[in-house]
């Protein structure tokens, strides 16, 4: 663990800021309007938006426990507007209703790991540091990345960093884990990663990035199931937005950010059969989108947070019956 705490920089904070802020301003009918953070993380972008938007209140996701624990201090300031759950983004609608909520004015969703798992390197994320193979964004669940490489079979491990590590060498890496297992289980990440710096060809590694790079990603993508908590967690999160609600994605990879392009291209697109006339108001686009294409990070960001760097970030609004029969391409575009 760190000795020290952090310097904590939440991505294209400002940005967020200009695009959630709008939909969280009070109205008559709504004089306290919900914000949801679907990955609380250390409270950064949650707390920027509190401050910007005194009259909303926060409901905050978060499935590890040390991160709760976190954002509780850094929010304490807003103690009275603020509740935070230990969930994953894909129980958002049983947190509504647990909380008595039928429909929130925005949300948002910072993917991939918090600043707190990065750091702190017992929790095994960071192939620069030796630490046991855990790579557990919540401490109370059983699997781990030492369990997915003892015990899944050369065909299931090639999936995993073929699919969500989009490793080239996907098959050669996958055998050599099992040959090495049958010697003796793994257990911390040095003798991962000097396995991998062996199986990658050094031509590849000189272009390709750090050569554990891809299968760390996918080892903690399997651990975690983030992508299939995503895929069904996007469409909740459309469905909890009331009309004039706003939803905003910051995603650090192609497989995420290719399933928000998906969910909010989808949404803002209509349903009716090619060539009818009228298009029906339940066929209609229920999104328009914000961003044109996905937004990136300006090199001074970059500079100041390097983490920064991969960062996408989509957003959209939901429209309400007025606004569909009017819209007709929204803002952006899914590029």
């Amino acid at each position: 663990m760190t000795t020290h705490e952090p310097r904590h920089v939440p991505v294209l904070l400002d940005r967020i800021v200009e695009l959630l802020a709008p939909a969280l301003e009070p109205t008559e009918a709504d004089p306290e309007p919900i914000l949801v953070d679907c990955t609380t993380g250390l409270g950064g972008h949650s707390g920027a938006l509190l401050d910007a938007c005194p009259a909303a209140r926060l409901i905050g996701l978060d499935r590890d426990a040390d991160a709760l624990a976190e954002a509780t201090s850094r929010l304490r300031r807003h103690s009275g507007r603020v509740h935070l759950v230990q969930a994953v983004y894909d129980e958002l609608p049983q947190v509504l209703e647990d909380a008595g909520v039928a429909s929130v004015r925005a949300v948002l969703f910072d993917l991939g790991l918090s600043s707190l798992q990065i750091d702190r390197t017992d929790r095994g994320f960071a192939y620069a540091v030796d630490a046991p193979l855990d790579m557990r964004m919540d401490q109370g669940q059983t699997l781990t990345a030492a369990a997915v490489l003892n015990g899944y079979d050369v065909a299931e491990l090639t999936r995993i960093l073929r699919v969500y590590g989009e490793e080239r060498f996907a098959d050669r890496i996958a055998r050599r884990i099992v040959a090495e297992r049958s010697k003796e289980p793994f257990a911390n990440s040095a003798r991962l990663v000097a396995l991998l710096q062996q199986a990658i060809p050094a031509k590849s590694a000189k272009t390709g990035g750090h050569p554990a790079k891809r299968t760390f990603q996918a080892l903690r993508i399997e651990v975690n199931a983030e992508l299939a908590a995503l895929e069904s967690a996007l469409p909740a999160a459309v469905e909890a937005l009331a009309a004039g609600g706003r939803i905003a994605v910051l995603a650090y990879h192609s497989l995420e950010d290719r399933l928000v392009k998906r969910t909010f291209a989808a949404g803002a697109t209509d349903r009716a059969p090619r060539g009818l006339p009228v298009v029906p108001p339940e066929l209609r686009p229920e999104l328009t989108l914000l961003t044109r294409g996905a937004e990136r990070p300006g090199p001074d960001e970059v500079a100041e947070n390097p983490r920064a760097a991969s960062a996408r970030l989509r957003a959209a609004m939901k429209l309400g019956a007025a606004a569909q029969e009017n819209d007709t391409s929204g803002e952006g575009e899914a590029a």
